[in-house]
């Protein structure tokens, strides 16, 4: 069953939408994924530089960590309070509005005189996040047919998976020769850019008088958005249960030295570029069973990674593998699109929250299994119990949905 908002889900274009060119088409889900780059790098790379921005504000790098979960709370917090209170302007316009706030708010990142300055801009950083990629969704899938909207919704996170591989590692460089200030000013320029593009070549959607924060607010009454946010909260949890100490495992179980680092971390990023491009194509081809695939893969993926460890050519396949697991982000996506009715803007918004619920969730269990004294392999565990728990809420939201007449 598809959402009764058309301009959402994509079954039947908007005539504001249609007809539009394979080029013009394209030209949007560039834009569009022109967002999901800057976000990319902001995330990641903002973990990277962390020992250079420690010493430049003046702290230790446990305390400059907390800059990293301001921004994830930021993502928490602002997904549901701006996707509700957006819900009725024009996409197009919203998009550009939430670059325009994630623009500022990390090149005042930049401009931070102390710590504590910088904790507030980072946690400012946050909030657009959710909601750009839940709009933006909505948007990529208005301009193609039905069956190609989940493909047309991973673009936007190619967008992220690119700045994994390629973007990071630039902005890095960069950052080392000029300051760490610099992460952040690019990161501030490539969403002023995305603003234009999305001006020059968004479709231009009428506002959305009927929506409302209330009216987005009833996506929370229903269980089919709870639980498939559930599988994105726990599900995703074990890829980040592995990636938060993958550095960490490489140095001390696998032995290879820390100009080895950045080619393994760039071999998860192609795992999740290519396991973005077939998840997008599972979606599209088998819809929601799609997700119960990608789970069982990243859990077999995940299973094999102490033995792996031993060994740096069996951690970059392991590793690869389990990068693709990233591709459930589009798949459940989609998923929300057919379950929220018209909540449309929030529940795709709310997506992004369960992910980074996930982004905190795996690495704390992880750690502490570690603190434990069970080794930095033992993370794999933590990963795959958390994968298999993320499996069974799908089995729940999959039976719970055949009940009630909701999944396709």
């Amino acid at each position: 069953m598809t959402s009764p908002d058309c301009v959402a889900c994509g079954d039947d274009l908007a005539p504001e939408n249609a007809p539009r060119s394979a080029g013009a088409i394209a030209l949007t889900l560039i834009a569009l994924a022109m967002g999901g780059f800057a976000i990319g790098i902001t995330e990641f790379a903002a973990m990277s530089i962390l020992p250079d921005f420690a010493r430049g504000l003046g702290v230790d790098e446990p305390t400059a960590g907390h800059a990293i979960s301001a921004y994830a709370a930021g993502v928490v917090v602002g997904a549901p309070i701006l996707a509700a209170f957006g819900a009725r302007f024009p996409r197009w316009l919203l998009l550009i509005g939430l670059m325009g706030l994630f623009a500022v708010a990390n090149i005042l990142s930049g401009l931070s005189p102390n710590f504590e300055t910088m904790l507030v801009f980072r946690f400012l950083s946050g909030l657009p996040h959710g909601a750009y990629f839940g709009v933006a969704a909505l948007v990529a899938a208005s301009t193609v047919p039905l069956k190609f909207r989940t493909r047309a919704v991973s673009t936007i996170l190619m967008g992220l998976t690119v700045a994994t591989v390629l973007g990071v590692p630039v902005v890095n460089l960069i950052s080392q020769a000029h300051g760490w200030e610099w992460t952040f000013h690019i990161v501030g320029g490539i969403a002023v850019l995305t603003m234009a593009l999305v001006a020059l070549f968004a479709p231009r959607d009428p506002p959305h008088p009927g929506a409302s924060p209330l009216q987005e607010l009833r996506a929370l009454k229903n269980r089919q958005v709870w639980l498939t946010l559930g599988v994105s909260a726990i599900g995703f949890g074990g890829m980040f249960a592995v990636y938060a100490y993958l550095a960490s495992t490489l140095r001390e179980v696998t032995h290879v030295g820390p100009h080895i680092l950045p080619w393994v971390f760039a071999v998860f990023g192609v795992g999740m570029f290519s396991g973005n491009i077939l998840g997008a194509w599972a979606g599209d081809r088998f819809g929601f069973p799609a997700a119960a695939g990608v789970l069982i893969w990243s859990a077999v993926a995940l299973a094999f990674y102490p033995l792996a460890s031993q060994h740096l050519w069996s951690m970059l396949v392991v590793v690869l593998c389990v990068g693709a697991g990233g591709g459930l982000g589009s798949i459940l996506q989609t998923r929300l699109m057919d379950v929220a009715g018209e909540a449309q803007v929030l529940s795709a918004a709310l997506n992004h929250s369960a992910f980074n619920t996930a982004n905190a969730l795996g690495p704390l269990l992880a750690g502490a299994a570690v603190t434990a004294g069970f080794g930095w392999a033992s993370t794999a565990w933590v990963a795959v119990a958390l994968t298999l728990g993320g499996l069974a809420i799908w089995v729940w939201a999959w039976l719970d949905g055949k009940r009630t007449a909701v999944a396709r």
